[in-house]
């Protein structure tokens, strides 16, 4: 647990780096789960991509209406439908005083699709870069990607001097818990200098007085701060502790929309909670079934997915911040549709009935892990979700953990059922139907398809969404793999999460449906 004399620590520090700069105001701002690593290139995690954002950056990048606009390349054009020009910026330094130039960007795609990554996704359809000049690059694709735009604005360019000065050319390998000078220690380009982490206790970034933008906001210096407590997370914010808190307790909202010297933005997320299921290997680990798998049962995976009461989460777990789900993508994602998320009752006495087609008339036993500081709720639903299979004759085992701990465990699919969520970072559903869906090939392609789901027919209509021009068809791509991904329950979509921000009432930011507060978009001021 966070301390309060760690928040205080964390406060003086930023307090303390704030004297040096006339004006400067510091964010503190405070929040559920730690970052996993410094790398901009090992891991796609949502908390680590909000605050590498600050510090490394992509040739594009979202405005405050999630509209694509320039960043590292100020302008591009489409020379043929498997090429791209893009037009660098000149005169961006990375944070070490080094010059940006296209060696970099060149440096940067060979490194992030390194295996031991997980943020292939992002350059996905990629073949190479080819340098014009040292401010121009000519990618090129493998097929054409009518999101191409969209997808970069996560790859995040890396000084090739300072990863080859500090070896760190090869990404962190997370899953084995390996620890690099890029894992621990950042050059970006960004609007932010990365001072220090600690892991578990805080994060301090400074301003970086030779970036290339302009903020929008007066935040010269951030102090973030993990808190896995909700009590305690809300108590620092009131005890003013700290100035915003990004992942409220769903039982505080409506007490903390009252009080007067704080205010409460919300909105959903383009977030989706869910259970995946292993459906790979022949035998069920952590079960008592031996000998087969029944989540290889598509009856097994529907009765599982029927005895799901998302209202009553919803309404007791959640306190209506929270969306029920039925598909794998929420609202704001191209893709998704009305009719195809709408929720049917809780039916137990037919998920029973199908279990017992199934061969499982008395149920089974397996254990579901579950983070534990990561989602708003993680555990509390995951002891439901126990619950309620129950009634349908399961008997569930809980195994709850900490994030850090919880997803090297999956990712070496070391499980047998677990909870994870997935936001969208491109708001298309592409990003979903490639990383958790699609069969595990190589790069993005099933990357988080912990429960190695294996669907060839599904495999062809996920490819051709990745090429697919015309808009129509592709739309209609993208629902028909969401429908076959539904009918076959390869997944157990819980809900998607409403995400209320609390903070000072002197603290002006902008509410982000990915989650990813900016400080660049921030201002601290007055009372």
């Amino acid at each position: 647990m966070i301390t309060m004399k760690q928040l205080l620590g964390a406060t003086a520090l930023v307090a303390g780096l704030a004297l040096g700069t006339a004006h400067a105001e510091a964010l503190r701002w405070g929040a559920q789960n730690d970052i996993l690593t410094l790398d901009p290139h090992s891991q796609n995690h949502a908390t680590t991509n909000a605050i590498l954002m600050h510090t490394y950056e992509g040739l594009t990048r979202y405005g405050k209406d999630y509209k694509i606009e320039p960043a590292l390349a100020t302008s591009w054009q489409q020379t043929s439908p498997t090429q791209w020009r893009f037009n660098l910026r000149k005169g961006v330094t990375f944070h070490d005083g080094s010059p940006f130039t296209a060696d970099d960007v060149i440096f940067s795609l060979e490194r992030i699709k390194q295996p031991q990554g997980t943020m292939q996704i992002y350059v996905t359809g990629i073949k190479e870069i080819k340098k014009v000049d040292d401010h121009t690059i000519d990618v090129v694709l493998e097929a054409p990607v009518p999101i191409l735009l969209r997808n970069i604005i996560d790859f995040r360019i890396m000084s090739r001097g300072w990863a080859g000065k500090n070896k760190s050319e090869k990404v962190q390998d997370y899953k084995a818990r390996e620890d690099t000078f890029a894992s621990r220690n950042t050059n970006g380009t960004g609007p932010y200098i990365i001072n220090g982490w600690s892991p578990d206790q805080r994060i301090v970034m400074s301003d970086n007085a030779k970036w290339w933008g302009k903020k929008d906001g007066n935040v010269d210096r951030v102090s973030y701060t993990p808190i896995k407590a909700d009590a305690t997370r809300v108590a620092a914010l009131l005890s003013g502790e700290i100035d915003m808190v990004t992942d409220l307790p769903t039982q505080d909202v409506a007490r903390l929309k009252q009080n007067p010297n704080l205010k409460v933005v919300e909105g959903h997320e383009v977030r989706t909670i869910f259970i995946g299921l292993d459906q790979h290997n022949n035998e069920l680990a952590y079960s008592d079934v031996k000998g087969k798998n029944p989540f290889k049962d598509v009856k097994v995976r529907r009765a599982l997915n029927m005895a799901v009461d998302r209202a009553a989460i919803q309404r007791t777990i959640m306190r209506g911040l929270s969306l029920p789900a039925s598909i794998m993508v929420a609202p704001g994602v191209n893709g998704w549709t009305k009719e195809a998320d709408a929720i049917k009752p809780a039916d137990p006495e037919g998920a029973k009935k199908l279990l017992a087609e199934a061969g499982y008339p008395n149920g089974f036993e397996f254990t579901l892990d579950c983070p534990n500081n990561r989602y708003v709720n993680d555990e509390e639903i995951c002891q439901a979700l126990v619950g309620m299979w129950a009634r349908a004759g399961m008997k569930v085992k809980l195994n709850a953990m900490p994030f850090a701990n919880f997803i090297p465990k999956i990712q070496k699919h070391e499980t047998s059922a677990y909870m994870l969520g997935w936001g969208v970072a491109t708001y298309d559903a592409l990003y979903t139907l490639q990383s958790l869906i699609r069969t595990k090939t190589t790069g993005a392609d099933g990357n988080f398809n912990l429960g190695r789901i294996n669907d060839p027919k599904l495999d062809a209509i996920i490819d051709a969404s990745k090429t697919e021009t015309d808009i129509a068809k592709r739309d209609a791509l993208l629902r028909e793999g969401l429908k076959i991904t539904s009918d076959n329950a390869y997944y157990i979509p819980i809900h998607h999460q409403v995400r209320p921000w609390a903070m000072k009432k002197n603290v002006t930011t902008v509410h982000r449906s990915d989650d990813r507060p900016e400080a660049r978009f921030t201002s601290v001021g007055g009372n």
